[in-house]
């Protein structure tokens, strides 16, 4: 039989047809049929009346022609017909409706079971959704009373706080919860990721727009002691690199830098951390100087050094610092500073034993929030959002509020700048409007510039008083929407009153980038007092604002080009734990696969498929439970009594702006390993710590160094976690950069056997596709031996980056890549 072709039969109509005809048949109003008499005295009728112009004029500036009463009856049984129409017309209309009440809703407004419970959809729309349901699930839905007595019922916050027993919620917990994946991490219940597909807006947020992330889990550490004692604790255990240690000790900004534990650089890093100065105040000197005005006597000038140092702790002023690190790492980094803290009190006891000092080391965690907004347009979103209260008479403020809705991006001001103010209540101007950015003309106004100053840092909420007063709002949310009913004029924001709270707050610049990389991501640290979390995000992300979890931040910082701590961070502790809890995942998840469907890593010659191997890599003793065929990359023939007496390599990564200097130092001398003992010698003195001790040599030093790498392919492919680096040849280099980064495995056939484990001489930390860059990216570690090598081969073959091979660890495909240093 030959089927009929689309159009063949004209009289069958499709479905999507004859449900439009239903719809617009059941939205007709009948109309009541015109009836006339012909000649012959029939009726005729002519159906519906055609819609056109009244043939009887009204005038309706004046009362003529209008009847002097009404007879209501009368108006009624003559209006009966119409009345009757509409009344059909409402319920054939709503009867062929085909979209319930829960589809009407946008999708960031719909709930899984908003089909059958009508307490999942908006207040508005729940008695128009209960009625469309079947009389049975409605008597269902019914709450009844509670079968306890009044004594044994328990309120909604014990039974919260019930939940919280083993982990602590967030603020913004229960929002974030009905709207993300929720996991414990770290003692705490985070939100992962959003339960939408999100990850490319995410990241266009990121880079066009804003996404907020909440950062209250933070751990964050408060010292309080005499200035020059809080500069030789952090002295004792920061990363002596860094260089914006007296610059930021005015307040005016934050430095970032990593932590070790009390004078054991370069071993036992801990972690990165975020350092803040409070601000001295205004009229006061930051710090005694220990120069003299000049005298005319040598003499009188040696004597007064003398006493300048004597009573240094008794004029050096008393400071605050903030400690801000990761929760994981708390108990580490509190006693890093509380050891660091010891070892300095005790040097000062017998420097000046008639002078007492202390420091006061607290633990600030669930004091604070902190939301991070990051993207080009997260100045527009605070601008909008909150507002500065009228009373702030510093010029340089009244200077920088008005220009923060011009500035283009963050990126444009000074980095770790800290901006202290103080907003009235976010929820007096809800619904807020992002700021727009002002144009002269057609062009964009230019931003006022502004620089750090300690001024314009002031802040009332390093004040404890302040911040238990502001521990809970003064006015609830039903409280300012009876004030929000009173107005004349529905939609007006509430003017601020006397009795409404003044929120004191910190603004810090922040920066995701790495040294000459054109794809950082700039936004701001928004630091307040602790209850006013969900005060403050409504208004933050009502303009449009995304809101990420984990997997957002993380991605981030992989845009950026920068290390996320722990997974990019060998060689600490939480490293370790983090890999084996993610071993153990991983693993049990591939045990459930099939075998069929599942990778075979002992045929692919995968040596370590659950985690980095990096003793091996380094050529260290292989530790307990780690498989015994694996073979050391830095093989070295050693005799029975040499290895006895050999003293224990201690593994450990540099990091740090000078590291590209320390490397071109080490290689330009004969021994690498003494040029590199020799630059860590002269930083440990930088901070007043002794050199190394003896015992290490310096072969040992640079056989347990990692440095971090960041790898860009060479043409194609995107290599994942834990992807394996090899080395590659001069032969090998010299082919690849004749085929333009095709290596011999980018045939259409896998090769048939993986490398030799001898050239393993890394792992990718974090890898996957850049969508900021279009291509692969990853992140990794090498030996700092292995990147000098690299460098030096690089030279030879006349390239200005060295060549590697990355190949995964469930693929045989091998695929060249360009090596750079992360922090270069």
């Amino acid at each position: 039989m030959v089927l009929k072709r689309k159009g063949d039969d004209a009289e069958e109509m499709t479905s999507r047809e004859r449900k439009k005809l239903k719809v617009a048949g059941a939205r007709t109003i009948a109309v009541q049929p015109s009836v006339s008499t012909s000649g012959s005295g029939a009726v005729q009728s002519s159906g519906n009346a055609l819609a056109g112009p009244s043939s009887t004029t009204v005038r309706f500036d004046s009362m003529q022609g209008l009847p002097a009463s009404i007879d209501v009856e009368r108006f009624t049984e003559a209006r009966a017909y119409e009345i009757d129409a509409m009344q059909k017309a409402i319920k054939t209309a709503g009867e062929s409706v085909t979209h319930r009440v829960w589809q009407t809703l946008p999708r960031h407004l719909r709930r899984r079971a908003a089909s059958h419970d009508v307490r999942r959809v908006p207040l508005r729309l729940r008695d128009k959704a209960r009625a469309e349901m079947v009389p049975v699930t409605r008597r269902i839905l019914k709450r009844g009373h509670s079968k306890r007595g009044k004594t044994k019922q328990v309120s909604r916050t014990e039974s919260l706080l019930k939940r919280q027993r083993d982990k602590t919620w967030l603020e913004t917990h229960i929002w974030h919860a009905k709207r993300m994946k929720m996991e414990n991490m770290w003692g705490y219940r985070l939100a992962v990721t959003p339960t939408e597909k999100s990850f490319r807006p995410s990241h266009r947020a990121s880079m066009h727009g804003s996404i907020l992330h909440d950062s209250s889990y933070h751990s964050l550490i408060e010292l309080k002691g005499p200035e020059n004692i809080l500069r030789s604790v952090l002295d004792f255990c920061c990363d002596p690199q860094c260089t914006g240690m007296k610059r930021s000790m005015s307040g005016a900004r934050v430095l970032e830098t990593d932590l070790y534990k009390p004078g054991s650089y370069p071993f036992d890093l801990v972690a990165p951390v975020m350092i803040m100065w409070q601000p001295l105040p205004v009229g006061n000197a930051s710090a005694p100087t220990n120069a003299s005005p000049a005298d005319g006597s040598s003499k009188r000038r040696r004597k007064r050094k003398k006493n300048v140092l004597a009573d240094t702790a008794q004029q050096s002023p008393a400071r605050t610092v903030w400690v801000r690190s990761h929760p994981a790492v708390f108990d580490d980094i509190f006693a890093a500073l509380q050891g660091s803290a010891s070892l300095v009190l005790d040097a000062e006891k017998q420097r000046h034993k008639d002078v007492h000092a202390e420091v006061e080391i607290a633990d600030l965690r669930g004091s604070v929030n902190t939301f991070e907004i990051m993207g080009p347009k997260s100045s527009q979103v605070i601008k909008g959002a909150l507002s500065s209260v009228l009373d702030d008479d510093r010029q340089e403020f009244k200077k920088f509020w008005p220009s923060l809705s011009e500035l283009q991006t963050t990126a444009s001001l000074p980095r770790g700048i800290v901006i202290g103010m103080k907003v009235v209540d976010p929820r007096l101007k809800f619904p807020p409007k992002n700021a727009k950015v002002r144009t002269d003309g057609q062009h964009l106004a230019a931003p006022v510039m502004t620089f750090p100053a300690a001024i314009l840092a002031q802040s009332e909420i390093w004040d404890e008083e302040k911040r238990s007063v502001l521990k809970k709002p003064t006015y609830k949310k039903k409280d300012l929407d009876e004030r929000r009913s009173k107005n004349l004029v529905p939609g007006t924001p509430l003017k601020p009153i006397r009795q409404d709270d003044r929120i004191p707050l910190l603004l810090i610049q922040r920066s995701l980038e790495s040294p000459n990389s054109t794809h950082g991501i700039h936004g701001w640290t928004l630091i307040f007092p602790a209850g006013w979390g969900m005060p403050f995000l409504p208004s933050l992300i009502h303009t449009g604002t995304r809101v990420g979890g984990q997997r957002e931040r993380s991605t981030q910082a992989f845009e950026a080009g920068t290390a996320y701590f722990p997974r990019d961070f060998p060689c600490t502790e939480f490293y370790e734990k983090y890999w084996d809890e993610l071993a153990v995942k991983e693993k049990a998840k591939w045990t459930r696969t099939p075998p069929a469907k599942r990778a075979n890593y002992k045929k692919l010659g995968t040596r370590s498929p659950w985690r980095a191997d990096w003793e091996v890599v380094l050529g260290l003793p292989v530790a307990p439970g780690v498989d015994e065929n694996l073979v050391p990359a830095q093989r070295e023939p050693q005799d029975a009594m040499e290895v006895d007496k050999a003293p224990t390599v201690r593994p450990w990564v540099l990091r740090g702006p000078e590291v590209p200097t320390i490397l071109e130092k080490a290689i330009q001398t004969l021994n690498h390993g003494v040029g590199l003992l020799a630059e860590i010698n002269r930083l440990r003195t930088k901070r007043g710590m002794d050199v190394l001790d003896p015992s290490y040599r310096p072969e040992d030093l640079l056989k347990g160094a990692l440095v971090m790498v960041r790898l860009k392919m060479v043409s194609r492919g995107a290599p994942n976690d834990l992807a394996i680096i090899y080395r590659v040849d001069d032969v090998e280099a010299k082919k690849i950069i004749q085929l333009n980064g095709k290596t011999h495995a980018d045939a259409n056939e896998p090769p048939e056997v993986a490398p030799p484990h001898t050239s393993i001489i890394g792992y990718v930390t974090t890898g996957n596709m850049s969508l900021s860059r279009g291509e692969g990216f990853a992140i990794g570690a090498v030996p700092v031996s292995v990147q000098l090598e690299l460098q030096q081969q690089a030279r030879r073959n006349g390239e200005s980056r060295p060549l590697v091979k990355i190949r995964d660890r469930a693929g045989m495909v091998c695929r060249a890549a360009y090596l750079d240093l992360l922090d270069s």
